[in-house]
């Protein structure tokens, strides 16, 4: 009898789903995205309102991903509702999140905690938020607090989503709020960002120090278009050094690169200010040479013609699917980090709203990431985005990235079929030929190749 080939995980692999406190628990009306969505600023005029309603029942979605068998789910604390005006704490709010995380603890599942995915209290907003260094107080004080009374319930955080994300969509397209424009502005921004991440390691290793601390950051794999082109190639790499790099090269040495760290200031003690690294991952972009785009580096990013892609949104920015592009971002991430940190996958998905693309994609992502695991690299977990279809940011609620379908008017949940076969990846710990024949038959020969099957694990040849 021939043994079924399959991708095994290493025991103890973390699988979940990632989400944000603004995206689903509904009615936060007290932080920038709130107001930004009151003067009409989304690409849609779309506001969150009760968004997934997980501030009244996230315990029925969390339900959902118990019964797909994650061991796992990353949710956010809204720094808005715990404290809604400076230095004064909602001990309500408090303990709605310490409510859901004993729920989650119940249902076995380790909760990772993010501090900070994009919101930002008014008060704090108008203060100057993140562009002004003496701000960075305010966060390692809130830091402080919710540590201080959550961590007999969480003891694996992340201090700061996406820092790249937010500066540059926030403070040089001006796509997220506040809508600037400011290219130096936005390099101190990150900056400041990866400064409050080492305090908050350093506060959260204080309080706890058996805690798991990190952060995650965005990376988006960019190409020269034509590969034999100097200009393609220059703008290609520039783009992908300002997006993709300098954030970790300023974790890893605790300087911008020159000529930058002429003008910005070094981050104190960030060399080793992390127990793991965080990756996000979606899609990569090509990129030519384009007189026409001063603002970005006078080069065009656009996808492969021809390419497999993800529903396109309003701002038709969300890719190709490109699963080659996780395993190249996971060598890239642990070549260039000190020392043998685990890695995660801290969000990966696709806007699909017929579930058409996704599960296929699921697949051969994992397979990607398997490769990069049997090639030496430690990654302990893959945190799919997301649970629940959510409020995308600027894209309002025309995004699909959800496992799960939600009619956001009645509020009514129908899991798609890739939340099936995310639970029989999770149950098996592995990618096993049934699934992939079940749910993509396609895709077979794209997940395993030619594969020599040992000891019930499957070998890619590459």
């Amino acid at each position: 009898m021939t043994r079924e080939r399959k991708l095994q995980f290493p025991e103890g692999f973390l699988w979940g789903t990632a989400s944000s406190a603004h995206q689903c628990e509904g009615d936060n009306c007290n932080n920038q995205w709130y107001r930004w969505e009151q003067q009409g600023r989304t690409l849609t005029g779309e506001r969150s309102g009760a968004a997934a309603n997980w501030w009244q029942q996230a315990e029925r979605d969390f339900e959902l991903a118990e019964q797909m068998e994650n061991n796992a789910l990353r949710l956010s604390l809204e720094w808005s509702r715990i404290e809604p005006e400076a230095g004064r704490w909602d001990e309500s709010a408090l303990e709605r999140y310490r409510v859901l995380l004993r729920d989650l603890r119940q249902r076995h599942m380790t909760p990772l905690v993010t501090l900070h995915h994009f919101t930002d209290p008014l008060w704090f907003a108008e203060r100057g938020g993140f562009a002004r260094e003496e701000n960075i107080s305010y966060f390692i004080r809130f830091v402080r607090f919710v540590v201080a009374h959550l961590r007999d319930l969480c003891s694996f955080w992340l201090t700061i989503n996406e820092p790249n994300v937010y500066a540059f969509l926030g403070y040089l397209t001006g796509e997220f709020p506040p809508g600037e424009r400011d290219v130096l502005r936005a390099l101190r921004v990150l900056r400041n960002l990866m400064a409050a991440h080492v305090q908050a390691f350093y506060a959260i290793r204080e309080l706890q120090p058996e805690g798991q601390i990190g952060y995650c950051l965005n990376y988006r794999p960019l190409d020269p278009a034509t590969p034999w082109s100097p200009l393609d190639q220059a703008v290609a790499s520039l783009q992908d050094r300002f997006y993709n790099r300098v954030a970790l090269q300023l974790a890893e040495g605790q300087r911008f690169p020159w000529p930058l760290s002429l003008a910005l200031p070094a981050v104190p003690r960030a060399a080793g200010a992390r127990d793991y690294h965080g990756i996000n991952y979606y899609t990569r972009d090509l990129v030519c040479f384009d007189l026409g785009r001063p603002a970005e580096l006078f080069g065009r990013r656009f996808p492969r013609p021809g390419a497999l892609m993800q529903d396109p949104g309003r701002a038709g920015y969300f890719g190709e699917i490109y699963p080659e592009g996780l395993y190249r971002v996971l060598h890239q991430v642990y070549r260039s980090t000190r020392g043998n940190k685990p890695l995660y996958v801290t969000e990966h998905g696709l806007n699909d709203s017929e579930d058409r693309l996704r599960p296929r994609a699921i697949l051969e992502h994992l397979a990607m990431l398997h490769r990069a695991i049997r090639e030496g690299l430690p990654v302990r977990g893959y945190f799919h985005w997301t649970l629940v279809d959510n409020f995308e940011w600027n894209e309002g609620w025309g995004a699909h990235f959800g496992l799960v379908e939600l009619n956001p008017q009645t509020q009514e949940r129908r899991p798609r079929p890739s939340a099936s076969m995310f639970g029989e990846i999770c149950r098996a710990n592995a990618i096993t030929e049934s699934i992939v024949e079940r749910y993509a038959p396609e895709a077979v020969t794209t997940i395993f190749g030619s594969a020599t099957a040992l000891g019930g694990r499957t070998q890619v040849l590459t």
